[in-house]
C-alpha cells in the first residue's frame, strides 16, 4: 500500500468509525461525496485491500509496442549512439518521424547501455547576473579551440558572439587559429547584418587589451571598435562571461554531432553551412528580451569603410623618396598624386584578411608599387599569443617528420653496409626507387 492509499485509508477508517462525516472525508482527500460513499462500501465488503490500484503490476495501457521500440533503438544504434537522450529525441522526430518523449528514450538508453544516468547537478552558490533588456546591448565574445571535425579535419577555433539579452547567437565563424583578424571578420559580419552593438564583453586576452596598463596604445581590436563607437568591457573571469562559455559547452556536443551527420569535413565547408544551423540552434534556445528595443545603431558608412576599421593598421615613415619597407617588402609611392605626402611623412598601411595591402595618408588611399625584397620575411608578422600554440605544434610536427625520415635513411643505409642490396619493392615507392624514395645500392663489377 503506497503512501497516498494508507492516507486516504485512514481517513475512511474515520468516517467508519463514526468520527468524521463523508462531507469532511471527501474535503480532505479531494472527491466528491458520492466517491466516499463507494470507498466506505469497498472496505467494508473488502477491508484495507480495497484501497489498493487493481492496475499495481500491470503494464500499461499507453505503452508503446515492443516493436515500435525495436525500430526505434535500432535507429538509436546505427546514428545515434553517442547522442543525448534530449538531442536524439529531436533528430528522431525531425529525420525519422518518429515523436517519443525524452524521458521514455533515456529509460530505453540506460536498458541498452547506450546512456547512464548522471549525478543531480548542485545547487549554484550564487545567482547568475540578470540578463540585460534590450537586443544588442551587451553582446559576449570568446573564441573554442576545440576538435571541431572529430579527426576529419584538423583542429580550429570557433569564434561565436552571443547576445546577453536573448542568448542568440549573433555571428560566428570557424578559423583556423584565434587572431585578431579573425575577430574582425565575425565583427564585421556582425555589424553588416545587426548593425552596431553597444558594448562588447570578452577576456583579458592580448587581443582585446594591452598587458601593460600604462601603455596607451590601443591594441588593433581596441581601435576599431573607438572607431565605431563600440565600448569594450574585459571581464575579470570567466564565470563573468558564463554565457558564451556554456555557449561552447551546448555546441561542442550539438554542433559537432550535427557537422558529423551533414558531412562537413573542413572550415570553407562548415563557415558556409553554419548560418542554417544557428537559425535552428536560436530557434531552440534563443528567449525573448525582456524590452523589444533593439540597441543595434545602424552603420551608415560604405562597406569600404568598414573593411577598412575590421583590418589590421600599420604606421610606417616614408623617406625622402616616398618609400618604406614592410614585412620583406620596398614600397614607393607613385608620383604626381594631388594628394601626396612629402618625404618622413608617417603613413597608415592597412593589411585586410586576404593579405591586401591599402595605403593611406590623412584617410584618403595611395597608389603605390611594391617590391618584394626579402623573401623569406613575407608574411612572417607578430603572432597574437593565441596562435603561437599553432605554431609550436607545426614545429613539433615538421621535426618529428625530420628525425622520422633521418632513422628511415640511417636504417637503409645500416642495411647497405651489411650487404642488403635487394631493393624493397613497396606499393608507395615510385619504380626504381626503394621503400625510403632512395635508389637501390649497385654492386660493384668486382664483387656481384
Amino acid at each position: 500500500m503506497s503512501q497516498q492509499e494508507a492516507r486516504r485509508y485512514a481517513v475512511i477508517r474515520r468516517v467508519l468509525d463514526g468520527q468524521a462525516s463523508q462531507a469532511l472525508a471527501a474535503e480532505q482527500l479531494g472527491l466528491s461525496v458520492r466517491q466516499v460513499k463507494r470507498l466506505c462500501a469497498a472496505v467494508r465488503q473488502g477491508g484495507p485491500s480495497a484501497l489498493i490500484s487493481k492496475r499495481r503490476g500491470q503494464p500499461s495501457n499507453r505503452r508503446t509496442a515492443a516493436e515500435r521500440k525495436s525500430a526505434i533503438m535500432a535507429i538509436v544504434h546505427q546514428r545515434y549512439g553517442d547522442f543525448g537522450p534530449q538531442l536524439a529525441c529531436e533528430y528522431l522526430a525531425s529525420e525519422h518521424d518518429q515523436v517519443i518523449g525524452a524521458e521514455t528514450l533515456r529509460g530505453w538508453m540506460i536498458e541498452t547501455g547506450l546512456w547512464s544516468a548522471k549525478k543531480r547537478r548542485k545547487a549554484r552558490q550564487h545567482p547568475s547576473r540578470p540578463r540585460r533588456a534590450r537586443l544588442g546591448e551587451l553582446v559576449q565574445i570568446d573564441g573554442s579551440h576545440h576538435d571541431w571535425f572529430e579527426g576529419r579535419a584538423e583542429r580550429c577555433c570557433l569564434i561565436a558572439f552571443i547576445d546577453d539579452a536573448t542568448g542568440r547567437v549573433l555571428a560566428a565563424r570557424f578559423s583556423p587559429t584565434e587572431t585578431t583578424q579573425a575577430y574582425f571578420e565575425v565583427l564585421r559580419s556582425h555589424v553588416n547584418t545587426h548593425g552596431v552593438p553597444l558594448a562588447l564583453y570578452s577576456d583579458r586576452h592580448g587581443i582585446f587589451t594591452k598587458h601593460d596598463s600604462e601603455d596607451p596604445t590601443p591594441t588593433q581590436f581596441e581601435r576599431a571598435l573607438l572607431q565605431l563607437g563600440i565600448e569594450g568591457i574585459c571581464a575579470s573571469s570567466p564565470q563573468a562571461k558564463g554565457r558564451v562559455e556554456r555557449l561552447f559547452q551546448t555546441l561542442q556536443d550539438r554542433l559537432c554531432k550535427a557537422m558529423r551527420l551533414s558531412g562537413i569535413t573542413g572550415i570553407e565547408a562548415a563557415n558556409a553551412w553554419l548560418a542554417q544551423y544557428l537559425a535552428e540552434h536560436n530557434r531552440r534556445f534563443a528567449v525573448a528580451a525582456q524590452s523589444d528595443e533593439d540597441a543595434h545603431r545602424p552603420f551608415t558608412a560604405s562597406a569600404e569603410h568598414l573593411a577598412r576599421i575590421c583590418a589590421l593598421h600599420h604606421q610606417r615613415q616614408l623617406s625622402q623618396q616616398l618609400s618604406c619597407q614592410f614585412e620583406g617588402c620596398q614600397i614607393w609611392i607613385t608620383p604626381g598624386q594631388a594628394h601626396a605626402p612629402q618625404g618622413k611623412a608617417r603613413i597608415d598601411i592597412v593589411q585586410h584578411g586576404d593579405e591586401r595591402l591599402e595605403l593611406l595618408w590623412r584617410g584618403q588611399p595611395l597608389q603605390y608599387r611594391a617590391h618584394t625584397v626579402h623573401a623569406h620575411l613575407r608574411g612572417k608578422r607578430a603572432l597574437d599569443d593565441k596562435a603561437i600554440n599553432e605554431r609550436m605544434d607545426t614545429l613539433v610536427r615538421e621535426q618529428r617528420r625530420i628525425a622520422r625520415l633521418k632513422a628511415e635513411i640511417a636504417l637503409h643505409e645500416d642495411m647497405r653496409r651489411h650487404g642488403v642490396y635487394r631493393p624493397d619493392t613497396h606499393v608507395s615507392a615510385p619504380p626504381g626507387l626503394g621503400r625510403y624514395g632512395l635508389r637501390p645500392a649497385q654492386p660493384s663489377p668486382g664483387n656481384p
